[in-house]
């Protein structure tokens, strides 16, 4: 392919990939944990007003952008994550301390006020979701094809850092049906799952269980590597419009 191809077919990706949340920053800064070694988060275990553990990082997408906020907020007798975005895009991340071999499930709740209005995830200049769970994955890269190789090697050389392997989100989206499986716009290395957007789940709040092994094995046709980094995201920097969600506990449990 030749190199002007591939600058036209990839520019958008390294904008994007790079966001993929600045993954290797993330795996550079030594893990602090808060809540023992189990993996996950409990909301629940923590104050409305409390700072986050310091082992769960807000990195932006793109350096430069608003930043989203998470804060920590009663839900009746419970605390939960609150996401504020308003033109905006950063995840809540952590480093990726999951062993799937032996807690493949993750199972957490959220809720999304609304709609992100104007919002499409098949498309670059509208991909924006009120609520995802996003995983970053390892592998050998020398599988990959020589265009996704050159976009990897051109993000790493403007932005100084290694990308992830691959990326497994799931979303809430009202664009296709919960099930469906939307390639981002850009890459073929970023996958993402739909498990919400159906119309009533607006305002309610939802309980999800995924086995992420089984299903990055189904979007990506390989076993998953080790995983880099997981967290949660809320997104409005495409459609510049704001939104609000709110997740709770996050946990990852064996398979049944």
């Amino acid at each position: 392919m030749p190199t002007s191809s591939i600058w036209r077919a990839h520019r958008h990706a390294v904008a994007l990939l790079r966001s993929l949340l600045c993954g290797a920053a993330l795996l550079a800064t030594p893990a602090l944990p808060a809540q023992g070694d189990q993996p996950g988060i409990a909301f629940s275990a923590l104050r409305p007003g409390a700072e986050l553990p310091p082992d769960w990082k807000n990195l932006p997408v793109i350096h430069g952008k608003t930043m989203t906020r998470y804060s920590l907020v009663a839900d009746g007798n419970t605390t939960v994550l609150q996401a504020d975005a308003s033109a905006s895009a950063s995840a809540l991340m952590h480093e990726g301390n999951i062993d799937l071999s032996r807690t493949p499930v993750a199972t957490w709740r959220w809720k999304a006020q609304a709609p992100i209005e104007g919002a499409n995830n098949s498309e670059g200049r509208k991909e924006d979701a009120p609520a995802r769970l996003v995983f970053f994955f390892d592998g050998d890269k020398h599988k990959l094809s020589f265009g996704e190789r050159a976009s990897m090697q051109l993000a790493k050389r403007l932005g100084g850092e290694d990308l992830p392997y691959a990326t497994l989100m799931y979303i809430w989206s009202t664009t296709a049906a919960p099930g469906s499986v939307i390639p981002n716009p850009h890459t073929g290395r970023v996958q993402m799952i739909v498990v919400s957007g159906r119309p009533g789940d607006a305002g309610q709040w939802q309980t999800l269980r995924r086995n992420v092994a089984q299903d990055y094995e189904q979007v990506f046709h390989e076993p998953p590597g080790k995983i880099t980094g997981y967290g949660l995201l809320t997104d409005t920097d495409n459609t510049g419009t704001a939104t609000r969600a709110w997740y709770g506990d996050l946990r990852f449990l064996p398979a049944p």
